[in-house]
């Protein structure tokens, strides 16, 4: 039985029920593993397209003993009254078609595709297919955890990020609001590991053809770019356009972000890590790291963990700065716990604490 004792000591605290939709792929997976051990949360139910009456153990063995629940058939109607919260794990433009009726049955959704990012239709539009339920963008909330708690405390539709906005945003945005780079030349150039393809057979993700190769994709056209610069011209007020390169690395999972900007006044390091230090160092998830270390993703594998590093140019008076995230984890099923978490006002810690491994 799943969470059958709550594991806390406050007498007051109730259990949050939880049912994912799409649990059997990666993320979905991870999130079953996740709300298994929240001392807050218990699992009511999971769905799945293509394992309906399946039980999840026989799906994931390793949670064999661990997780004694069969997958359901899609049912929003169905679950009114049995879940106060539900992750969707869906494809883009699946979420759309359900989320309108879980909210009108008092369901908090966390939706970790693309169709509640965006604030501006159009932009979403341009960048995947028509909206179905446009009514809603107003209304969800973007799930960055760190720059978005008070609303997201507010919410009944968070809109979880992508990973890649994730590592990029988290690094970048503070020195965006605070004017300390200029905002035009920003370039990302990022690497994931193959996870980040998703559960589904595709050609590229085969082990044949990622294993002892590294290369880039999607360049000048990756979906993430307009969901990023959707949140950086929020952020500073005018319009601001990114050079972003995403590459694939011959591993599981993980995601190593280099951004170079170009500072907008002679400064010093000790200047930019206040600036870090202001907005992260209340914040359990996001560590900077001391002067001249570096991220690995090995350090933050497993784990909901942001790390950040940077060195300041003085000669060519630009910044580089590297993030590291477990893209499976902080950059979606991670973060979307965390946001569940402060949406139910609960510690964001809360079901987190996953300590990253020696080797």
């Amino acid at each position: 039985m799943i969470n059958s004792v709550c594991r806390t000591t406050d007498s007051e605290y109730q259990m949050v029920k939880v049912a994912i939709a799409g649990a059997t792929g990666y993320t979905g997976a991870e999130l079953v593993k996740l709300i298994t051990g929240h001392p807050r949360a218990e699992l009511v139910a999971v769905t799945s397209r293509s394992y309906g009456g399946e039980a999840l153990e026989n799906i994931f063995p390793a949670m064999r003993s661990i997780v004694n629940i069969r997958c359901e058939e899609m049912e929003p109607k169905s679950l009114s009254g049995r879940v106060d919260c539900i992750f969707l794990a869906l494809p883009h433009k699946v979420s759309m078609q359900y989320a309108p009726v879980f909210l009108e049955n008092n369901i908090k959704v966390v939706d970790l595709s693309a169709d509640f990012r965006f604030k501006t239709l159009s932009a979403y539009e341009e960048t995947y297919q028509k909206h179905s339920a446009p009514e809603l963008l107003e209304r969800s909330v973007y799930g960055l955890s760190e720059l978005y708690e008070d609303k997201i405390r507010e919410a009944d539709l968070i809109g979880n990020p992508g990973c890649y906005p994730t590592s990029f945003l988290l690094p970048i945005l503070p020195l965006i609001r605070e004017g300390a780079i200029r905002k035009d030349g920003i370039i990302s150039d990022s690497k994931s590991g193959v996870s980040g393809a998703g559960r589904s057979l595709s050609l590229t993700s085969h082990f044949c053809e990622v294993t002892e190769s590294f290369k880039p994709y999607k360049v000048g056209a990756h979906r993430h770019v307009p969901e990023m610069e959707e949140i950086l011209s929020e952020h500073a007020r005018e319009k601001i356009n990114i050079t972003f390169v995403p590459h694939l690395l011959p591993m599981s999972r993980g995601m190593l972000t280099t951004i170079y900007a170009e500072l907008s006044e002679k400064t010093t390091y000790e200047a930019i890590l206040k600036i870090f230090m202001n907005y992260y160092e209340s914040r359990h998830f996001v560590r900077i790291l001391p002067k001249g270390k570096f991220p690995d993703t090995a350090h933050v594998r497993g784990t909901n963990f942001c790390d950040i590093g940077f060195w300041v140019d003085d000669k060519s008076r630009r910044i580089i700065i590297v993030s590291a995230i477990d893209n499976i984890l902080k950059g979606a099923a991670g973060q979307a716990v965390q946001n569940m978490n402060l949406m139910f006002g609960m510690d964001e810690k809360s079901g987190l604490e996953l300590i990253p491994g020696a080797i």
